[in-house]
């Protein structure tokens, strides 16, 4: 730290603290034993989308029935022809090597009497290739993960410390840059939330793996934190932003009004076996896809999208009542209590489901290293768009995802980390001629607007009206926004509604360019 108690200096800053950012902390710990490694992260060390992964990791396991070219196509086909198919293949194929470590570091996976892994099945998946705990995946994963992190000596771990801007040429000379021009970064002013004070981190390597952008929508599967700060923050220091109309509805939230996020019915139930009926109890999806209940996501939160418009149902409903329930209770202990505690026996009655926002399936265009167009960060995770997922994600990717990028990138840096040199001279952050804003009902109300225009105008359909109202609309927000921020201490509501409005806006113009439905993207004026 400097004698300036505002600045701080690290090897390697990570901001976010899931999955892609704790792999590669520790990675890249391990490796450069005498350099420091800081992680940042705006909540509680484990709050974060990876926490709130059910179904699993998706790997090619059991050789025999399975294979990497299968999971390959099975991909391909989820994607809709957006993949990348060079990346499809590096990541399918460096699967279980990943798997292996997070096994070796003590992330448990459920196994069969034999001793052998238990392997679930989900939508798009043609073969059982799914490792899972339970149904609480990602929670095991960020236990593991965070229990190896504490041990290292070279990493320290800030907990409640929201990233506002990364650092580039724009801050330390003082000049406006384009976004194509050779641009660095620096490292990133953070907001120490229980001091009140903005920090200046400079770093030689930043990694971005804040997650993704939920809370965009009215209703979302994602935790609180998840709005858009890493995608909003690349994109305001011009990083090259690719693919983010393509937005994955989970067709199965739990429909209880009033609970928010959404409670996730996850998708490995329908691999188990249970079966969609609309409000009248008719099953519907044959009518949609000859894969019915396992047809990929965006085709079955379209389906329901359809029903519950046609019929004006609030909801349709997932039927487990003829699944063996000692099973079911054994694979799926939380979604059973949850259904329990709002009075739904799985053994008789079905549970009420309606699509939910997801997943975004783009976001930092990166590389197959994991690097950015700006010199120096690198980003993985939910907030890239990499190319393995292309117009949709399949099950299960995601999480894989982040552990193979965070692993090409510590690859990467192993040769060129040397190379680097340190920053210059980086300014503190400027807060003078602001006041402490009183007016937190705007921010609240503001908020609210961001996630009904995006929910009523850039949801499931989409249309050419629709997105120019959204685009209208938000444009007013904006510069509310800015007129509010400019002027204003800063908060963590006042900086995340700055990037809700900032994804908002990305997503609507990047839907008005699409001219063709794939995936996530779906207009009625292109059918």
């Amino acid at each position: 730290m400097n004698a300036d108690k505002r600045i701080f200096q690290t090897d390697f800053l990570v901001i976010g603290s899931g999955i892609s950012g704790l792999t590669f902390a520790l990675k890249v710990a391990n490796q450069f034993k005498d350099c420091t490694v800081t992680i940042v992260t705006k909540n509680e060390k484990n709050e974060c989308n990876t926490k709130y992964a059910q179904g699993g990791i998706a790997t090619v396991w059991n050789k025999t029935v399975d294979s990497f070219e299968q999971h390959i196509q099975d991909t391909l086909i989820a994607g809709d022809g957006i993949c990348d198919e060079k990346v499809v293949k590096m990541v399918v194929e460096e699967a279980p090597d990943r798997l292996n470590e997070l096994i070796e570091w003590g992330a448990k996976f459920d196994k069969l009497k034999d001793g052998s892994y238990s392997l679930g099945r989900e939508g798009g998946h043609s073969q059982d290739r799914i490792l899972h705990h339970k149904d609480i995946t990602g929670a095991e994963i960020e236990r593991a993960l965070i229990e190896q992190v504490e041990a290292k000596e070279n990493i320290t771990f800030l907990d409640y410390h929201y990233s506002i801007d990364l650092i580039t040429e724009h801050q330390v000379k003082q000049k406006q840059t384009k976004r194509k021009e050779n641009i660095t970064c620096f490292g990133a002013y953070v907001l120490d939330i229980k001091k009140s004070i903005v920090k200046t981190f400079s770093a030689k390597v930043t990694m971005l793996a804040t997650g993704g952008n939920g809370q965009v929508y009215n209703t979302t599967t994602n935790p609180v934190v998840a709005t858009g700060d890493g995608i909003a923050m690349a994109y305001r220091a011009k990083a090259e932003i690719a693919d983010v109309e393509f937005i994955q509805f989970h067709p199965t939230a739990l429909f209880n009004p009033g609970e928010y996020p959404a409670f996730l019915i996850s998708e490995a139930v329908r691999g188990e076996g249970a079966i969609l009926r609309d409000f009248e109890g008719n099953r519907f999806m044959k009518k949609y896809d000859d894969r019915e209940e396992l047809a990929s996501r965006d085709i079955v939160a379209r389906a329901i999208d359809n029903e519950l418009k046609q019929s004006g149902a609030p909801h349709v409903y997932l039927d487990c009542t003829h699944m063996d329930y000692e099973e079911f209770i054994k694979h799926f202990p939380n979604i059973n209590e949850k259904c329990i505690s709002l009075g739904i026996d799985v053994r008789k009655d079905y549970i009420p489901v309606s699509p939910a926002q997801h997943y975004i399936c783009g976001g930092v265009d990166v590389n197959k290293k994991a690097k950015t167009s700006l010199k120096n960060l690198y980003a993985c995770g939910e907030v890239t768009r990499s190319g393995l997922h292309g117009g949709n994600r399949l099950a299960s990717n995601s999480l894989l995802e982040g552990i193979v990028y965070a692993h090409n990138a510590y690859q990467n840096l192993t040769k060129r980390f040397h190379k680097i040199k340190e920053p210059d001279s980086i300014p503190l952050w400027n807060d003078s001629g602001v006041v402490k804003n009183m007016e937190k009902v705007l921010i609240t109300h503001d908020r609210n607007e961001v996630k009904t225009i995006m929910s009523n105008y850039v949801g499931i359909v989409r249309s050419n009206e629709r997105l120019l109202r959204a685009e209208r609309r938000l444009r007013g927000l904006y510069e509310d926004n800015k007129r509010l921020y400019d002027h204003s201490e800063l908060s963590v509501d006042l900086c995340e509604l700055r990037n809700l409005i900032t994804t908002a806006y990305l997503i609507t113009q990047f839907s008005k360019t699409r001219k063709e439905n794939k995936g996530g993207f779906y207009s009625a004026d292109l059918v």
